[in-house]
Order: C-alpha cells, then structure tokens, then sequence
C-alpha cells in the first residue's frame, strides 16, 4: 500500500505558551511525506521506520510515531505492518515556521491515503498533535499551528484542549526573514512566556475580533521580549506592513500585507530590502485558504 499526502508550513498570530491560547496562519510553503506500507503476519507489532529528504541522521521520531498512530486509526486492527515513511519539505526545521506541524499531518494523512481513507481533518490533525506530546518535541501540543497547516486560511485554538475555536480565510502577501541559527519549541522558557500572559490574552481578543495583523503586531513584541529574541527586524518592518512577529518560538521573522488593504504605506518589498542586509534567507510568499490549493514555491534570497 501506497499512501502520498502534502501539509502546509504556517506563521504566528498568537503564540500559545504563555495562556494555551493560540493562533496561526497557513503558508504557500509544503511539506509532502509518501509512506509504503505492507502487512506482516510474522511481525508481532507494527515496525515504522522513517527518512527525511535530504537530511542524513534526521530526527525521525515524530513521523514515525505519527504512522503508528495513523495506523493504529486506519488500519486492521487483527493486522501488524511494516511501513516506511519519508517527508520532503520547503519549509526550513527548527525556523518556527511549523514545520514538525508539517510533517506530522502530512504523516497521517499519507498513511491514512495508503488505506484508501479519506479522514476528517481535525480528527487527523489531533492525531498528530499527540504524536508531538508523545516524542516531546512540543510544549503546548501545537494545536494552532497544526489546524492552521491542516485546513489553511488562520485558525484560533485552544491548545489545552485541542479544540478549535475559529477559522478564517485571509489573503496576505509574506514575507518571511531566517537567520542562519535555530531554535526548538521543547526548548523554549515556559516561565518568561507565562510572564507576558496579559498581553497573549489582548492578542487573544483581537484575533477573535478578526483583527489578526493587529493581534500578531503585538504577540511578537511580546514574545520576543519573552524569548530573548531581538526586536529591531519586526520595529523595521511596521512603518510598512499590515502586521508582523516574531513566528512560533522563533527565531524566524514574518510580515504580511493584507491585499484588501490599498493604503501606500504598505511595502513589502522595502522589508524584504532591509532583511536581505541581515543575512540568513528571505522569503517572498503568500498565504493559503487550503491545504489542497495549487502551490508556487517561494523564492528564496
């Protein structure tokens, strides 16, 4: 059996860590995962083995606990399976752009594929969200980020309880600065976030406002303090963009511009000028509705 599926890399509205609340936004970034599967009479449990492109002696823990999980839900439950799962990404790892999200519901959703079925998405999405508990590679479980790379458009969950509480299109021009260094979630200071959990919470009404550009401005000066990330690209950014943060638990930047906004201050372009002299990579980008939406990879710089 045979299994290919796609899921989408995401920026930050709300970081989750200090309040559980949080929320994020689809990019026109993917990750793709194929996953082989056959059925093993002599094996006495089902044996997942896991390649990521590109990367030799990659972290394979979490898309392997994925298509145990997913096979676990999809499969016969009187059958054991030998699978081989292998994800290919645009999105760059450990960048806060959600790209274990990614790789999880693009696992599940391969897997769920190499049984010919067709799950729900949330259900599925909730699947990956306790595989990333499972491995440790999550604080908060990711719910945010995981909706928003599942369904695309912007989502707003709670992450406490993996329970959506809105989903909206949105359509932005982005742009996305990485430095070279990187940051994991697992590792991110839990106390100093919980320290800005007023501002998190004000972030949180203006994202249920639908006041999402506001809402981000906002949670990545907040949690840039909070992480010990340097403000100045996102203060450089704001004289010319709809909203920008600080993205997950860093380290990467990302602005947007909304399309329904005409106004001349708006100029990504002079952004992306600016971040290009920092080094590391700039992206020029879109948001997406959907999962399923034709992709035009981002150009690099």
């Amino acid at each position: 059996m045979h299994g290919r599926a796609v899921a989408l890399g995401a920026g930050t509205v709300l970081n989750a860590l200090a309040t559980g609340i949080g929320a994020a936004f689809a990019l026109d970034a993917e990750t793709t995962a194929t996953v082989d599967i056959t059925a093993e009479k002599t094996l006495d449990s089902t044996i997942v083995h896991g390649t990521i492109a590109g990367i030799e002696d990659g972290d394979t823990r979490l898309i392997e606990r994925c298509v145990e999980l997913a096979v676990d839900t999809y499969g016969q439950s009187d059958t054991q399976y030998n699978a081989h799962v292998q994800t290919e990404s645009d999105i760059p790892m450990a960048a806060g752009l959600k790209s274990s999200s990614a790789a999880a519901n693009a696992a599940i959703l391969a897997t769920a594929d190499a049984f010919d079925m067709t799950p729900e998405p949330i259900s599925a999405c909730r699947l990956g969200v306790r595989a990333a508990r499972d491995v440790g590679v999550t604080v908060t479980g990711a719910f945010d980020d995981a909706s928003a790379s599942m369904l695309g458009g912007v989502t707003v969950t709670n992450n406490d309880e993996d329970v959506l509480l809105a989903h909206d299109t949105v359509e932005w021009d982005v742009v996305v600065w990485t430095p070279p260094e990187r940051a994991y979630s697992a590792d991110a200071d839990v106390e100093q976030c919980a320290n800005v959990a007023p501002m998190a919470e004000l972030v949180a009404d203006l994202a249920l406002a639908n006041r999402y550009t506001e809402a981000m401005t906002v949670n990545g000066l907040a949690f840039s303090a909070a992480l010990g990330f340097d403000p100045t690209p996102a203060v450089e950014a704001m004289p010319h963009v709809s909203g920008v943060s600080l993205s997950g638990t860093g380290p990467s930047v990302v602005a947007v511009a909304d399309r329904k906004s005409k106004t001349d201050e708006v100029d990504l372009a002079a952004v992306s000028r600016r971040w290009r002299n920092r080094g590391g990579t700039v992206w020029e980008t879109t948001t997406r509705a959907t999962r399923e939406q034709s992709s035009t990879r981002p150009d690099e710089t």
